[in-house]
């Protein structure tokens, strides 16, 4: 099938974390070079379009040149993927408007509370069996977010509704990332992540196009969309190599990023309230992921000797 890893690259760990770590790397220049631009003065849609018109473009340029544009436009599966495109789409532009007035620290904090929500969402949706430790751990999960976004206290801001909005839809992105998983290309979901920002954010992002006033913010500007599109590139590829439940908790190298790039380019560091909601969500997660882990293979134990019946 177009657009997935070759099965021969299976069963390489050590090439999925490097890969993972540089994936999310790239995402932190994306939310990074987006808060500077914001603040320093273009609208939040026509950041979200450049996001992904430029990867758009690459997708387009690569599917021709290797003459597989139709094999990418074709899906099995249209209205699935099309909705996926939209809410990674929804989580973007939720994103990129809460982060001119949020500390990186807080919206990397509240994104990654999306493995809490795939769990809550995981019985109602997929029909996966949730047990009493992985419930511990989502409540867990969800007061930490409480204690981060600080919901009544004075410094809380009306940012956070769109930050957590865009955790949201990342998870239901997430989660039917994995029900097409093995049934779409991935290069077909690239392209309509392309083609769904692009169309519904044009309109917007024209009407208050405001010019970056030098070379470098042009550059940061196609940078949104060069390493966004570069990040799930990685994903991708990670995925071919090992199975996601080795590499979930390398993901929260996000956090530390953005924890670094806060400080170095906006001279802001998370104070204790941040630090222990962080805290709380990642210990939340890895439960999540080490409970997910057994069941894996209590299943894959379950399903052997099924087979030694047989």
């Amino acid at each position: 099938m177009a657009g997935l890893p070759p099965r021969a690259n299976e069963h390489r760990p050590t090439a999925a974390i490097v890969l993972i770590l540089f994936a999310y790397l790239f995402f932190s220049f994306v939310d990074s070079g987006a808060k500077w631009l914001a603040i320093a003065g273009l609208p939040a849609l026509q950041l979200s379009f450049m996001r992904y018109f430029t990867h758009l473009a690459i997708t387009v340029f690569i599917a021709v040149k290797s003459g597989a544009i139709v094999d990418h436009i074709v899906s099995g599966r249209p209205l699935l993927v099309l909705v996926r495109a939209m809410l990674l789409v929804g989580s973007t532009v939720g994103n990129f408007f809460a982060i001119r007035y949020l500390p990186l620290t807080l919206t990397s904090t509240i994104l990654f509370s999306a493995p809490i929500i795939i769990c809550a969402l995981s019985w109602p949706m997929l029909g996966e069996r949730v047990g009493i430790w992985r419930w511990c751990a989502i409540l867990f999960g969800f007061c930490g977010i409480v204690i981060a976004i600080r919901p009544f206290d004075e410094s809380f801001h009306i940012a956070v509704i769109l930050s957590l909005a865009s955790a949201i839809c990342f998870a239901l992105y997430s989660i039917l990332t994995r029900k097409l998983s093995g049934t779409v290309a991935a290069d077909t979901m690239q392209l309509y992540v392309g083609l769904a920002g692009v169309v519904s954010l044009f309109p917007f992002a024209i009407a208050e196009w405001k010019n970056p006033e030098t070379a470098g913010q042009w550059v940061i500007l196609f940078g949104l969309g060069f390493f966004g599109w570069l990040g799930h590139q990685l994903l991708t590829r990670a995925h071919g190599y090992a199975p996601a439940n080795l590499m979930m908790p390398f993901g929260y190298s996000f956090i530390l990023y953005l924890t670094a790039w806060s400080y170095i380019l906006f001279d802001n560091l998370p104070d204790a309230w941040t630090i222990t909601g962080a805290v709380m969500i990642v210990i939340s997660g890895l439960v999540i992921w080490y409970r997910e882990r057994i069941a894996i293979r209590e299943l894959a134990q379950v399903s052997d000797r099924a087979k030694h019946i047989d």
